[in-house]
């Protein structure tokens, strides 16, 4: 048992194989449908109306691209009791009942809603999708029951209240299901893991005077989707002068010898997401930057320390240095630099914690928790500033790091 705590959770590659156990996809399929259905059963709701495409995607398992993910246009509903039923966009509805054999008969359906209000509400696609709902409830036995719904845009909340449809917050009863990661979740999310440790391993060759931040944008991009990523959502690329405060972008801006630079990679493999921050200096670093980088690293490891079933997240939180201490009015605005995230398909899931919140609000950290701790310190000089980020399993015997790309001390690239 020690021996096997000692060992990386698996990233294995993305072939099926006969010859090892990797990710079992209907296991997968089957354990988020049980666990929305479980979440269900817990709650007062007899029903889930998920718009959020994260939602739909995990009780669904089916996701058409992620030029959707803004669109409003995809939705599907778990009644106590019945199927889920899905409404995708136009032909991905007959693509799923081919391609989808998990989604029962007569359960992947096109629908419309407006895309955002380019088609106004009042040619009532809206009303006749709440009124289909509204039908499936009450076929369901569940028609004068409470809906939870996640989000949805307002045209289509008057519309289902119009229909009689008791609508309640959804979205809590979902990432209740959601924060519980499986064996094939955490396989996922480590896999993902690891094609982000291979591109900061491109960006410590390639980052030298001269290169600009977007270019290494460009190039990171460009790794990760011959890697097998689905979604590069963001990647923040900040140097030099921009370091302090973070402005959680990229630039054109030039490298400049000596710049501090980090580094948040933000990307999807299978649809399960990294937040992973890395900082580099460029071929020398300075006395200011690697005391940042070394308080940074201290407040991190102080928190993973903390990991384990049981604790809670005020602990955690209560370990890091007030908003006051390092340059901010406030716990408001200082959000987010030391702060800690769930993962899985969101990028910001179960557990959140923060100064801001965690410390009145405290959240129980259990087993099967998979979040990342992300800390920031600016330097002594104004300007350059260190910022980490690990991602961890939470485990029975304590925290599990599935971030791999070096960060115990300031990483010189290019050294001279």
């Amino acid at each position: 048992m020690q021996e096997e705590a000692a060992r990386p959770l698996p990233a294995p590659g993305r072939m099926a194989v006969d010859f090892e156990e990797r990710v079992d996809f209907g296991r997968l399929r089957a354990y988020r449908l049980q666990r929305v259905r479980d979440a269900l059963a817990r709650s007062d709701l007899g029903a889930l109306l998920c718009f959020d495409v994260n939602n739909v995607r995990y009780l669904t398992s089916t996701q058409i691209g992620e030029w959707v993910r803004d669109k409003v246009c995809r939705y599907a509903l778990l009644a106590e009791g019945a199927e889920p039923v899905l409404w995708d966009f136009g032909s991905a509805a007959a693509h799923h009942r081919l391609h989808a054999p998990w989604l029962a008969p007569g359960c992947s359906r096109a629908g419309m809603l407006g895309l955002r209000g380019a088609v106004s509400p009042d040619a009532g696609l809206m009303d006749a999708a709440a009124l289909e709902i509204k039908h499936l409830l009450d076929e369901a036995g569940v028609g004068d029951s409470p809906v939870g719904v996640d989000l949805a845009e307002t045209p289509m909340l008057f519309a289902l209240q119009r229909a009689g449809i008791d609508v309640h917050d959804g979205q809590q009863v979902m990432l209740d299901a959601r924060q519980h990661k499986s064996v094939d979740e955490i396989m996922l999310l480590t896999t993902s893991a690891a094609m982000v440790d291979g591109a900061y391993q491109l960006i410590s060759e390639i980052l030298k005077p001269g290169i600009r931040e977007n270019e290494i944008v460009g190039a990171v991009n460009e790794f990760l989707y011959g890697a097998g990523s689905d979604d590069v959502e963001a990647i923040n690329a900040v140097s030099g002068e921009r370091c302090s405060p973070h402005p959680h972008n990229f630039s054109d801006r030039m490298i400049r010898p000596g710049d501090q630079a980090f580094f948040d990679i933000i990307q999807a493999y299978n649809g399960y997401r990294t937040c992973y921050y890395r900082t580099f200096v460029v071929g020398r670093a300075t006395p200011a930057q690697r005391d940042a980088y070394a308080k940074a690293r201290e407040w991190i490891d102080r928190a993973i320390e903390l990991v384990k079933p049981g604790v809670t997240t005020d602990a955690i939180a209560s370990c890091w240095p007030r908003a006051t201490e390092f340059g901010f009015s406030d716990e408001m605005e200082a959000f987010g630099l030391q702060f800690g995230h769930g993962l899985g398909l969101a990028l910001h899931e179960r557990p959140i914690i923060s100064r801001l919140n965690s410390l009145e609000h405290p959240v129980e950290i259990e087993e099967g928790m998979v979040f990342a701790l992300e800390t920031y310190c600016p330097a002594a000089d104004g300007v350059s500033a260190a910022r980490i980020e690990e991602e961890i399993v939470v485990t029975a015997a304590g925290p599990r790091v599935i971030t791999q790309f070096p960060a115990d001390e300031l990483f010189v690239a290019n050294a001279y």
